[in-house]
């Protein structure tokens, strides 16, 4: 159920402070030192951030997906690392567990993940499987009561600091059936969290190989039937790439407010930027990329809150949206000249930061065949 309207606005108001007065100011140091400060972590928790799609009977705030979607959009206005600090335990890391848990595994994890105490990782990607996520090559193998998982995971996002990591491994054959997923405790012995990548952007979220030598995983930790890992994977990433996109709809709209504060105070020629008409038009196809990225994903989310399919909507708001802020950042760096290039004016950390957004959670290239395939398997 949603928020009353009066709740629901106090929390965007909330947030939107909170981004503005206590994030922002910290852009610079948390890229800096490639660290969100443990203080306001402290302080996300204490508003639940960590909780937004746990369900309120687990200590979550249980927000609609179109809510969801509004908080996500606020964090997109600040550098994506904060958001990060949260966004496993929000997604793509909870959310396998939420979807297919059992009431006992439900009631074991989900407290602690709606509380920010127990931080979740998801780990999918492989060194040799990526986008074919099919194709992962850890192992389970069951003995009696106790599953044995072998393998390696790259590009973990919060994997330095996750107690939980859902796992995806195999128990069958090849293929998408013969995947499983798994609970997995980091204090289990045989697991081992690799040192954070150096990256383009993003600095402040940290991604981690992780590696699972002979562990051993309770059977009660495993998520649905063996065989299912791949299914809950894929509707885990339905709703993580629509939360991704709104988040890359945020940025679209820091951009293009700091590109036209710019313009507006920047002359050249005796009158502002903002008066030629070149910058005009790179204002106005920013501005309707983001109008167009904005109205996708709120359609989207509206059709996910009415328990219906968004794997097309989804695929097409994350394609769409994350396309479309790499447009944005670039043209705002245009506009700013060669202040954009300067990393005091924070356009060209941006620039870098939204790069990512075409990558995970399913390449542009992965979300085209999804569109395509679901749109010719609806027209029969």
């Amino acid at each position: 159920m949603p928020l009353d309207p009066e709740t629901f606005a106090a929390l965007i108001d909330t947030v939107r402070r909170f981004v503005a007065e206590r994030l922002r100011p910290l852009e610079e140091k948390v890229a800096e030192e490639d660290e969100v400060p443990e203080a306001i972590v402290r302080e996300m928790r204490e508003m639940g951030l960590f909780g937004l799609s746990i369900p309120e009977e687990f200590g979550g705030l249980g927000l609609t997906m179109a809510e969801e979607v509004r908080v996500a959009l606020e964090f997109g206005r600040t550098t994506p690392a904060f958001r990060s600090v949260f966004g496993t335990n929000v997604g793509i890391g909870s959310q396998g567990l939420v979807m297919a848990g059992s009431d006992a595994q439900k009631a074991r994890w989900l407290p602690g993940i709606a509380s920010g105490e127990t931080i979740t990782s998801f780990c999918l990607t492989e060194p040799g499987a990526g986008s074919d996520g099919a194709s992962v090559q850890t192992r389970a193998v069951l003995d009696g009561e106790t599953y044995k998982l072998t393998g390696s995971k790259r590009f973990i996002t919060n994997a330095d600091k996750a107690s939980l990591f859902t796992v995806m491994a195999r128990t069958g054959g090849e293929g998408a059936k013969g995947v499983s997923a798994f609970l997995v405790p980091a204090d289990l012995p045989g697991v081992r969290v690799g040192k954070p990548e150096k990256k383009m952007g993003q600095q402040g979220a940290h991604v981690c190989d992780v590696h699972f030598d002979e562990v051993p995983v309770p059977a009660a930790n495993r998520l649905g039937e063996e065989g299912e890992g791949f299914k809950i994977a894929m509707r885990v990433l339905d709703r993580g790439r629509l939360h991704i996109a709104a988040v890359c709809v945020g940025i679209c709209e820091r951009l293009i407010a700091d590109s036209v504060a710019y313009a507006v105070e920047r002359r050249q020629f005796g009158k502002p930027l903002s008066d030629f008409q070149l910058i005009q038009a790179m204002i106005a196809d920013s501005k309707t990329e983001a109008m167009a990225a904005r109205a996708l994903v709120f359609e989207a989310a509206a059709l996910k809150d009415e328990g219906k399919p968004i794997t097309l909507e989804a695929a097409a708001a994350k394609y769409f949206a994350s396309e479309a802020v790499g447009r944005v950042a670039d043209r705002a760096v245009q506009i700013f000249g060669g202040a954009g290039y300067i990393a005091d004016y924070g356009i060209e950390r941006l620039y870098r930061d939204v790069r990512l957004f075409r990558i995970y959670e399913g390449t542009s290239q992965i979300q085209q065949l999804v569109i395509a395939r679901e749109t010719i398997k609806a027209g029969g």
